[in-house]
């Protein structure tokens, strides 16, 4: 790697994070003088947004959250390659998540995880976005469509591994990475839904 690609490799991360810290849900929600973080689960994501602002302002946010990982994976992945096109998505996943404009607190990062995921590999996100879609419509919870889209991305990566789908180990370890930050942010979810499974 030269200079010039190393020093193109952190400003794109470097970008990519602060693009991924812009919380759309945040920004349009204060326009309609609401407060994400005081309203509905107080999470600065589209499926709170949409719960609060309603069906299409929930929308919205959830196109723009998609661009803000799938513009700057795309450009990335145009000039440098794959393998910074996949430091890029992770850089703008971690903004969304732990945004310093909203003092480290940020959404789940689906949204986000879809569009770098897009940028790179569509044809994993259209797998990710069929589970997402198929368990939506099963158990009608939005989250259960996160965590299983999350999982989908774990076992896509062991396929790969293993060699019954194409990429490498770098597109393995990376959809492994991305999947548990969305499952890590969904954990409390996960918990509240083996707690209720528990009850008598």
């Amino acid at each position: 790697m030269t200079v010039g690609t190393a020093l193109g490799w952190t400003a794109g991360v470097a970008v990519a994070f602060l693009i991924g810290s812009v919380n759309p849900a945040t920004i349009i929600a204060r326009l309609l003088g609401k407060d994400l973080a005081a309203s509905g689960s107080g999470n600065p994501g589209a499926t709170n947004a949409g719960r609060v602002l309603g069906r299409r302002w929930g929308v919205v946010v959830g196109v723009l959250d998609v661009l803000k990982g799938l513009v700057p994976t795309l450009v990335a992945g145009q000039l440098f390659g794959a393998h910074a096109a996949y430091a890029v998505g992770i850089a703008a996943v971690l903004g969304h998540i732990w945004s310093p404009f909203l003092k480290g607190r940020g959404g789940k990062g689906v949204a986000t995880t879809l569009g770098a995921i897009l940028g790179v590999h569509p044809w994993v996100a259209l797998v990710v976005v069929v589970v997402f879609a198929v368990a939506v419509a099963a158990t009608r919870w939005v989250a259960a469509g996160s965590i299983l889209g999350a999982v989908s991305m774990l076992v896509l990566a062991v396929l790969i591994w293993t060699g019954h789908a194409p990429g490498d180990v770098w597109t393995g370890l990376w959809l492994t990475a991305i999947g548990l930050l969305v499952l890590a942010r969904h954990k409390n979810n996960v918990i509240g839904w083996w707690r209720q499974r528990r009850l008598p």
